[in-house]
């Protein structure tokens, strides 16, 4: 069962949320906040594995929270669910920790299933937005030497996970293990020396593979 955390300004919109969400079997609402503030102490209370996260919020915004969680509680991942899709607002988001970044209209069956990948570590976008992290449309910027050092198969993770491509669905596109593909996402990690999925989803991108 995943432990949710409901945070947005609006009753309405945790309302909606509750009740999209609670049709689902394996996730649970374990708390609601109008505010950053009563996020972030409410998470250190409930301890839940999702926080899903509005931006716009009064005393203490989104990306505030977004913040002192990742500070924080580490374990605790912040998919950030909000109407705003503006440049500044998603790179500030992701650089502060957030796992993902969906707008409110995603539909219910997909948040769902970007709710379950974040809790599994996996970084969720919605459509566009990857791009908004790069300060634009991707530019087609040479890789580094050491993407040379990839193998083809790593290469070809590498640009499944650019498309947003969980381990289990790169796993049944190149008809390998999840076991496999999470020995060739670390040596990814490795080879380039980045910290996460996001870094590589981002460079990915910007080089255009």
């Amino acid at each position: 069962m995943i432990q949710l955390l409901l945070v947005d300004d609006q009753g309405i919109i945790r309302e909606g949320l509750r009740s999209l969400l609670e049709t689902k079997t394996d996730l649970q609402i374990v708390g609601e906040a109008e505010n950053g503030q009563m996020a972030v102490e409410l998470a250190h209370s409930l301890k839940p594995d999702v926080v899903l996260m509005d931006v716009r919020m009064p005393i203490m915004d989104g990306v505030a929270a977004t913040r002192l969680l990742t500070e924080q509680a580490p374990d605790i991942k912040v998919l950030v669910l909000t109407t705003f899709d503006d440049d500044e607002y998603v790179t500030q988001a992701i650089r502060c920790g957030a796992k993902g970044y969906l707008l409110k209209d995603t539909p219910s069956t997909e948040l769902a299933d970007a709710i379950r990948a974040v809790h599994k570590g996996y970084t969720q976008f919605g459509p566009g937005l990857i791009e908004k992290t790069l300060g634009g449309t991707p530019s087609s910027v040479e890789p580094p030497p050491e993407f040379a050092q990839l193998t083809p198969r790593e290469q070809e993770v590498l640009q499944l996970i650019a498309k947003g491509c969980s381990n289990r669905e790169i796993a049944e596109q190149l008809y390998i293990s999840e076991r496999t593909v999470k020995n060739h996402v670390n040596s990814v990690l490795r080879r380039l020396n980045l910290r996460d999925r996001t870094q590589v989803a981002i460079l990915a991108s910007k080089w255009s593979l």
